[in-house]
């Protein structure tokens, strides 16, 4: 299940909070939003039901015994804890998201030919809520979190449904205090709305039309598409992917609200970065986080030799590119990104990005050919793009592909729409309207014709990928 659908929509988020809101007890509440999270999860892959209760027991289980040791003062015993929760949440990760992977790599090899792979589903959301537990046990050790003692609240706070799917990944030192003591009132439910709505139409209208236009155009043949259309196709990507999980990360965020959760922003305007340095400050805050806080941190970060500093950064970049999926291309995305800032932060920081708009086309095309890698469907798919974009079949046509149907009047304007909305100017619209007393109507109006709106294509059975459901 999923935000942007009408199961979700029109029954499982109204008879959730007519239950939530039907007590008034913490406790209650705390179980219900677990209890209703189980089923949000049983409803695409119930057998894995039973992989989450096995992580949220395990972890609840080294966040007591981690606590007891360091006030015991036994720090040693503490760290076989913590060291027992990360390897058996790793274990779990790379055996049901990598096993085939390594098996079909190894199958190249004649000798090992005869190995068959497992053919496993990946849990929906493991790479999420494992990350997730791993940072609870981490920050007990670390003396940032309290350990929790009701089985309850960390299970509500592992398999809560708002971040569950895809995140953001919330560390649990960041709602600690608010899974017992946090305040759900008409403000902040209706703050919430407005958020989730944003979202909601975020996914529907930008996200959604420009995968139609991205997929269509991907699946021609080169000398279909030609470069005009290749172009076309990188360009709608680059906005489907930002507005889809940003999308979702502003309906996660805004459920939260409603909650009385207040979850940290994962994304900050990403394509208005001037550099790719700043790129990741923006996007996907909650992994870059983790990831500088859990790894490269404690491998030494930049406080080390430039060879080792080099060998973190790499190490990180390699990691975080095998995190979002098995394939080598995800890899390549990661090792792209990792050696495009490391020529930033050697070369380019005192020179080229500090010319002005030289930085920013800069900018714009390093991580429009990095959706390249991240969208191809293997290595070399990646060279047959690249050399459509730069003319090798072609120039292509616009009149072609409007003919085809594959450019209709309602992509132009949620391109120009996603275009418009990928910089600041939504987020100052809405602090005119809202510091001007009645005019902060019109954003309430206007919530209420994007939902209106974006029921009317879900009923009519739109197209309605979500990118980051296999991560």
């Amino acid at each position: 299940m999923i935000f942007s659908s009408l199961p979700f929509l029109l029954f499982f988020l109204p008879l959730f909070f007519v239950a939530y809101f039907l007590f008034t007890k913490r406790t209650v509440r705390n179980i219900i939003l677990l209890a209703f999270s189980l089923v949000f999860y049983a409803w695409g892959e119930p057998i894995y039901i039973f992989l989450m209760l096995f992580s949220i027991m395990c972890d609840y289980i080294f966040g007591f015994y981690i606590s007891k040791n360091i006030a015991e003062d036994k720090r040693d015993i503490a760290k076989r804890y913590v060291m027992a929760s990360v390897i058996i949440n790793l274990c779990i990760l790379g055996f049901f998201k990598y096993t085939d992977f390594f098996i079909n790599n190894l199958r190249l090899i004649p000798a090992l030919s005869f190995l068959e792979p497992l053919g496993l589903s990946l849990p929906i959301g493991i790479s999420f809520y494992t990350f997730q537990t791993m940072s609870y046990t981490i920050d007990i050790y670390r003396g940032d979190a309290k350990v929790q003692k009701n089985i309850t609240s960390f299970g509500a706070y592992v398999a809560a449904f708002p971040q569950l799917v895809a995140g953001p990944i919330v560390r649990y030192r960041t709602i600690a205090e608010e899974l017992q003591n946090r305040v759900e009132n008409v403000p902040e439910i209706a703050e919430g709305l407005r958020r989730f709505t944003a979202g909601l139409m975020k996914k529907v209208f930008i996200a959604n039309n420009m995968a139609a236009v991205a997929d269509a155009i991907f699946a021609f043949a080169p000398e279909k598409a030609g470069a005009l259309g290749m172009w076309l196709a990188v360009i709608a990507y680059t906005l489907q992917i930002y507005f889809d999980f940003s999308g979702y990360s502003d309906m996660a965020i805004g459920l939260g609200r409603m909650l009385g959760f207040h979850y940290l922003e994962n994304f900050d305007y990403p394509y208005i970065s001037k550099s790719v340095t700043e790129f990741w400050r923006r996007w996907h805050i909650s992994l870059g986080t983790f990831f500088r806080d859990y790894l490269y941190i404690p491998l030494g970060g930049n406080r080390v030799s430039v060879p080792r500093w080099i060998l973190n950064l790499m190490i990180v970049w390699f990691l975080t590119g095998l995190w979002h999926g098995a394939e080598w291309t995800f890899i390549l995305w990661g090792v792209y990104f990792g050696v495009l800032l490391l020529i930033e932060k050697l070369f380019l920081q005192n020179n080229l990005l500090k010319v002005p708009v030289v930085r920013n086309i800069y900018t714009i095309a390093a991580f429009m050919f990095g959706w390249v890698i991240f969208r191809a469907e293997s290595i070399p798919h990646i060279g047959q793009i690249l050399s459509t974009m730069f003319g090798a079949h072609g120039k292509g046509s616009m009149l072609e592909l409007a003919s085809s149907g594959t450019i209709k009047p309602i992509y132009l304007v949620a391109g120009i729409t996603g275009i418009i909305c990928s910089v600041p100017i939504s987020r100052k619209i809405k602090e005119f309207l809202t510091n001007r007393g009645k005019l902060a109507y019109i954003i309430d109006a206007a919530s209420v014709l994007a939902v209106i709106y974006c029921l009317a294509m879900l009923a009519q059975g739109a197209y309605n990928p979500f990118i980051y459901f296999r991560f």
